[in-house]
């Protein structure tokens, strides 16, 4: 089986409000039940960087998997958004989707990507099958931590100076061991921040607009119907751990998987007993 970034990448132009965006897809597998990715709000993020340990364990399980870049992110086009951002995420998935004729996905999402999912199915509820929320997907204030955290604080600073120092700073927080994080993972990530000046500069306008770019969805929580799997980093610092308890009482048909030596991005600190996690959740 061949993955390849290039191969799979696609475009499609979605309607927001009486705007049109250009975003930017890899679509990989021909399953007939598909899986939505959705990455988190780092600088540098997209869909492919945020997921590819995870993309060739679903095609291998026969899913349809689809890597969406948010608008402001990757390859799609930049915005500047004033509203709630995760509601932004969620019209476009739905876009997306309803241009490619699909009728129900399944939504890995992590950080920002949890939230959208989260908002997603409040919106969208016959369009969910099963979610996976990684490190995000409630919103409002920690019981534990101080607000913002430490994560959130180095990762608006990186915004506003992309620098390959302040990249290794905020990275020794993301995730439990940064020397996993090769010079070569760093560097294509920075890369990728300085190909996209417009993002980092649209991110922070939209900031000044409103702090508060991801709502707290906890009171709208216990009407999604979906089967969830939350799934935290104990050492997470970017979105504290109490997060993924207000989910799970939150959401009726949920459970909760905690790792250990783990931040804010399970999906790739801890990828093979994640895809297997996955993988088994998914299943009928």
């Amino acid at each position: 089986m061949t993955i390849s970034e290039s191969d799979s990448s696609r475009f499609v132009t979605v309607k927001e409000g009486d705007a049109d965006l250009r975003i930017h897809y890899n679509d990989l597998g021909n399953g007939a039940e598909t899986v939505v990715m959705l990455h988190g709000s780092g600088p540098g993020a997209s869909g492919w960087a945020n997921f590819n340990r995870n993309i060739e364990p679903m095609v291998e399980a026969g899913y349809r998997v689809l890597l969406i870049d948010c608008p402001g992110w990757g390859k799609s086009d930049s915005i500047v958004n004033s509203g709630s951002r995760s509601d932004l995420n969620a019209r476009t998935l739905k876009g997306v989707i309803d241009a490619l004729n699909i009728d129900r996905i399944h939504i890995l999402g992590n950080s920002m990507g949890g939230h959208s999912a989260v908002a997603f199915a409040l919106t969208y509820p016959e369009a969910i099958g099963k979610l996976v929320l990684m490190g995000g997907g409630t919103g409002g204030m920690s019981l534990f931590a101080p607000m913002p955290t430490e994560g959130l604080k180095l990762l608006n600073g990186l915004y506003r100076d992309p620098t390959l120092e302040n990249l290794k700073r905020f990275n020794d927080v993301f995730v439990f061991d940064a020397s996993v994080l090769t010079e070569e993972l760093l560097q294509a990530r920075l890369a990728n921040m300085l190909n996209r000046k417009d993002h980092l500069e649209n991110f922070l306008k939209s900031l000044e607009l409103n702090p508060r770019q991801f709502p707290d969805f906890g009171p709208r929580l216990p009407t999604i119907t979906a089967e969830t799997l939350i799934v935290w980093g104990r050492q997470d610092r970017v979105v504290p751990m109490d997060g993924g308890l207000r989910l799970v009482a939150g959401i009726p048909n949920s459970q909760l998987h905690i790792f250990n030596q783990c931040g804010h991005w399970a999906q790739w600190e801890h990828a093979d007993r994640f895809n297997r996690l996955v993988a088994d959740f998914l299943r009928p």
